[in-house]
């Protein structure tokens, strides 16, 4: 993608209080699920954190020291108005780097999370390169494109696998966390709102206010019709894949 349709994807996002599938109560079960509960001086990174919905949650439900972590400063910019508003500045700290290029110690951190966004980096390989940022036993919670079907038709088979190759079956997801050297403890698919009320339709009504600002220009146009295909191609065939959320830990002390 080049940097213009970059720029203008940013600036479509950037007032969305998602920018990937997800929810409030998705992330409060990850966290159950995970055994996650209020603790002072708990450190988190919240890596491809956006606007900032999950940092806002992990700070004030567990009362956290949330590092989050996005490469666009729009993003970020979004983010500290958030935080601001919610009271929690002194708990979360907007960083802007590269998931490929994180500025943490290594074993420094509780938990790391990454709410559909690891895809930019692969889930292969950021599993892999974020082992050594967490503590013995630290935890690990992302969610990844995932088939929930053993069959699908071809056509869809064939569009994933231009789209994104690393998209596979949650056995298989779990087979490479394990690989990995982590132990997984728990894993749920996120059910098709997550996709349809929760992002889409926000994104949807933000279209004509993102047309307008850039003058219709074609490569507006351009954005919002890969938006809308992208929207489509969900409805039509959301039985066979969306975002699973997979949790698992280092090995402990």
């Amino acid at each position: 993608m080049d940097m213009d349709a970059l720029t203008l994807l940013v600036d479509l996002h950037r007032d969305g209080a998602r920018q990937g599938p997800g929810s409030d109560a998705i992330t409060r079960q990850a966290m159950a699920l995970a055994g996650l509960t209020p603790q002072a001086g708990l450190k988190i990174a919240d890596i491809g954190c956006g606007t900032g919905a999950s940092a806002l949650l992990l700070a004030g439900d567990l009362e956290a020291e949330v590092t989050a972590v996005d490469l666009f400063p729009a993003f970020l910019d979004k983010l500290q108005a958030r935080t601001a508003e919610a009271g929690l500045s002194s708990l979360i700290t907007p960083v802007e780097a590269s998931m490929a290029a994180l500025p943490f110690e290594p074993g420094g951190l509780d938990v790391i999370w990454s709410e559909g966004a690891i895809y930019n980096i692969g889930f292969e390989a950021g599993i892999a390169a974020w082992k050594r940022f967490l503590k013995p036993g630290g935890l690990l919670a992302v969610s990844e494109l995932s088939w929930f079907t053993a069959e699908r038709p071809a056509e869809l088979e064939a569009y994933w696998s231009e789209q994104y190759p690393g998209v596979a079956p949650a056995s298989a997801k779990i087979a490479q966390l394990e690989e990995a050297g982590y132990t997984p403890v728990g894993y749920f698919p996120l059910p098709a709102s997550a996709w349809l009320d929760q992002y889409y339709a926000p994104t949807q009504a933000r279209l004509p206010a993102f047309l307008d600002r850039h003058g219709h220009s074609e490569a507006a146009r351009t954005v919002v019709e890969m938006e809308q295909a992208e929207l489509a191609h969900f409805e039509a065939h959301h039985r066979y894949y969306g975002y699973g959320f997979y949790l698992a830990r280092t090995p402990g002390p």
